[in-house]
């Protein structure tokens, strides 16, 4: 025990130190909300797996697979194609728009100014999907450790407000990085051919277990399909996925980086199930299924790889929950913030100078209060995947529509996007209250109204202003945006050197 403690004590030390190296990189606003928008492939591939694979695909996933088996991987594999998605077929263009969020796009794609409305569906979102990740830390530390839950929460939500105050997506990318090694070799290299062979091998569990657990489709039709509409359709156009998009050093890089991220998750998810099914045969009694992932660490590790696999899961858990405290205080500082100050006044402009760093300050602060806000939320939720499900349904729901139908339909209009914002919204709310929290209905009703009421405002009100839609062409081209390239430096690769100039060195 005191082993495993130093590992993870050790692990905790290092984030710190990570976001530390982080502040003193992020000096300007570009810096603290993209990185800079200068990862090179390496990086955003591993940085964009790790903010998808958080505390639900780690810890839900493999209690997905204690309770269904096989099946249970449907839901990671569902986040996996969405990634594939989305950087197949949209990455590209997302990058070279140069914005900072998504009501930054709908505004430059539908004209005037949306964002009260997209902003305020954004930030439910992205809040929402920061308390699951911080609610599992409850499960990590409480099994392993036997910490009360209240403590455990603090502590490791503490730990990820600490690092992502400091630096921002200087910081968040830096221990997404390190997270993403220490996941991939302590859940999938070590825990996955260790659970099994422990469970007598793949025929030691079809002999122990019902023959449901090895049918791919066990977990029902519907709720896979729901896996998809839900998950896949929501990360196209999640703020948390898109910031991350805009941390690429081009489109290229994005989308070449993403297909691997998303390769990454189909992988992820088959393991986590497997897990899990081996956890069945194990403890077949457990009162939570999300229980079996420290189940199997703790009876099937020796001291010290345990604390290294435990270490694991927090990087899973960490990741996303920074990448989604980050996402939330850009929406909050980029689109909320504004409209605020321009309903009670604002001061008159400092300098230049002043004004880039009172914006990181700014950034700071919002992520401060709303981390503390998120930790907060997780001590009063108990249900990991429900929790991360009203997330998604309230984006998929709200927004969907109206990102897509900007990006592939050029007769619709901001008012049938309002509109359909706020109508699929309210109708996914209304039938979470009437239905219940895991029920299947609320995507599709959000949906279809949403779908309804976009085409149909959309034909009823007069087309969006050519010169608007000039201007969306030309961003999409890359062209006219308002900060310049990033340089040909990436995080992954020196610049070459400029001519008469010593040796450079790299990012």
């Amino acid at each position: 025990m005191t082993i495993d403690l130093a590992v993870i004590a050790a692990y905790l030390l290092g984030m710190v130190g990570l976001g530390w190296w982080g502040m003193r990189r992020a000096k300007s606003r570009s810096d603290y909300l993209v990185a800079g928008r200068s990862l090179g492939p390496v990086m955003y591939s591993g940085t964009m797996a790790a903010i998808v694979l958080g505390g639900a695909s780690t810890v839900g996933g493999i209690g997905l697979g204690y309770s269904h088996g096989i099946s249970g991987a449907w839901l990671v594999v569902a986040i996996g194609l969405g990634i594939l998605t989305l950087h197949v077929f949209f990455a590209e263009r997302i990058s070279r728009l140069r914005v900072y969020s998504v009501a930054e796009m709908i505004d430059l794609r539908y004209g005037g100014n949306s964002r009260v409305v997209s902003g305020l569906v954004m930030w439910g979102y992205t809040f929402m999907l920061t308390v699951p990740s911080t609610l599992a830390f409850s499960t990590i530390f409480s099994g392993m450790f036997e910490l009360p839950r209240a403590v455990a929460i603090v502590l490791g939500g503490s730990i990820v407000v600490l690092y992502s105050t400091m630096g921002g997506m200087w910081s968040v990318t830096m221990t997404d990085m390190a997270q993403f090694v220490i996941k991939t070799f302590g859940l999938l290299f070590v825990l996955t051919p260790v659970a099994v062979w422990s469970a007598g091998g793949f025929s030691g569990m079809r002999e122990s277990l019902d023959p449901s657990y090895f049918d791919p489709t066990a977990i029902g039709g519907q709720t896979i399909l729901t896996y998809f509409v839900i998950y896949s359709l929501g990360l196209l156009i999640g703020q948390d996925i898109w910031q991350r998009v805009f941390t690429g050093r081009s489109a290229r890089v994005a989308k070449a980086g993403g297909i691997g991220a998303g390769v990454y998750c189909l992988i992820y998810g088959v393991c986590g199930a497997l897990i899990g099914t081996a956890a069945a045969v194990l403890f077949p009694n457990l009162d939570n299924p999300d229980d079996s992932f420290t189940r199997m660490v703790d009876a099937t590790l020796p001291v010290g790889l345990a604390g290294l696999v435990l270490a694991a899961a927090l990087s899973a858990v960490m990741s996303t929950a920074s990448g989604a405290l980050i996402a939330c205080s850009t929406v909050t500082s980029t689109d909320l913030w504004p409209q605020v100050k321009k309903v009670f006044g604002r001061a008159p402009a400092p300098k230049a100078e002043a004004t880039e760093r009172d914006e990181v300050s700014a950034n700071r602060v919002f992520t401060l209060v709303l981390g503390v806000a998120t930790i907060a939320v997780a001590l009063a939720v108990d249900d990991v995947v429900a929790a991360l499900a009203v997330a998604y349904n309230i984006l998929v729901g709200g927004l969907l529509v109206a990102i897509l139908g900007g990006l592939v339909w050029k007769r619709g209009t901001r008012a049938g996007a309002l509109s359909s914002m706020f109508a699929g919204a309210i109708a996914v709310v209304v039938t979470i209250i009437v239905t219940d929290l895991m029920a299947n209905e609320p995507i599709y009703v959000g949906l279809g109204t949403a779908l309804v009421v976009y085409v149909v405002v959309s034909l009823l009100t007069p087309p969006t202003d050519p010169a608007v839609l000039d201007i969306w062409r030309r961003r999409l081209r890359g062209e006219d945006t308002d900060e310049p390239a990033a340089p040909a430096g990436t995080a992954d690769q020196p610049s070459a050197p400029d001519p008469g100039s010593g040796p450079s060195t790299s990012t």
